[in-house]
């Protein structure tokens, strides 16, 4: 994505990403370039959980840069909106619990399934982050 499609944001910019399965998380490289990968995402109010694991890129990115960049996509990870930004947060305990629950009651058959069972599989550590919209 472009750094000129991206906008700063409200929480009624992260409502409409409540009617979308899949969106573009855009993640920051230590040389400044962005990484864009389609994830699930679970929107709450002013806030928005996604998941990943331990071993992915996007979680050790994540671990230097917390700022995103979010756009609405197809499930291929084809964009079809204008990007806002966003920090991302790593959720611990009680709160990366209600971020699973969020998921895996939105998304039954992958997030309640297939990717417990996969992480697991691998010896990955689920990880769980919370989205809010950076405002201007």
């Amino acid at each position: 994505m472009k750094g000129d499609d991206s906008h700063m944001g409200t929480a009624t910019d992260l409502a409409r990403f409540g009617t979308h399965t899949t969106v573009l998380l855009e993640t920051r490289k230590r040389d400044g370039s962005w990484v864009v990968t389609p994830v699930s995402l679970m929107v709450e109010g002013d806030r928005a959980y996604f998941r990943t694991y331990d071993a992915a890129g996007k979680y050790k990115r994540l671990g230097n840069f917390p700022e995103v960049r979010l756009s609405p996509s197809t499930l291929r990870g084809k964009p079809k909106g204008q990007s806002i930004e966003a920090k991302a947060w790593l959720l611990h305990g009680v709160e990366a619990e209600h971020a699973r629950t969020l998921l895996a009651t939105n998304y039954p058959i992958l997030h309640g399934r297939m990717v417990p069972w996969m992480h697991g599989q691998k010896g990955w550590t689920t990880e769980h982050y919370e989205l809010t919209v950076v405002t201007s």
